[in-house]
């Protein structure tokens, strides 16, 4: 499985973005995708992550601002980002969780990309 994101920019504070991330096709079912960020300096934080059965998660920073969903076919995932803050800017990955067997996951990374809000 490849993940490819896009979306990624300059932004002032206030503004929005989108990110996308396109996925081939699988030969495992997927359990879930996410975006993950990584700030300058930072660990690597689940921003937000949606499971095969449309249950979606956020965390508490970006919660009332991130919308996570994804296109009917679900090849595409999206993150709808409004109200940026600084505090944002960071590198954006997207990841799917593949059910390999019974029991057992691995997680697939794209490329980041880059979100960068100024003050």
């Amino acid at each position: 499985v490849q993940l490819q994101a896009s979306g990624g920019g300059s932004v002032q504070a206030g503004g929005s973005l989108r990110l996308s991330c396109m996925r081939s096709r699988s030969p495992f079912p997927i359990n879930a995708m996410g975006w993950y960020r990584q700030a300058p300096g930072g660990q690597r934080e689940l921003v937000a992550s949606i499971t095969s059965r449309g249950e979606k998660s956020y965390a508490d920073s970006v919660k009332g601002r991130f919308t996570i969903f994804r296109d009917n076919g679900g090849n595409t995932l999206y993150l709808q980002m409004n109200s940026l803050k600084p505090e944002d800017t960071a590198v954006y990955y997207c990841s799917a969780d593949l059910a390999i067997v019974t029991g057992a996951v691995r997680t697939v990374w794209g490329q980041g990309t880059l979100v960068t809000v100024s003050s």
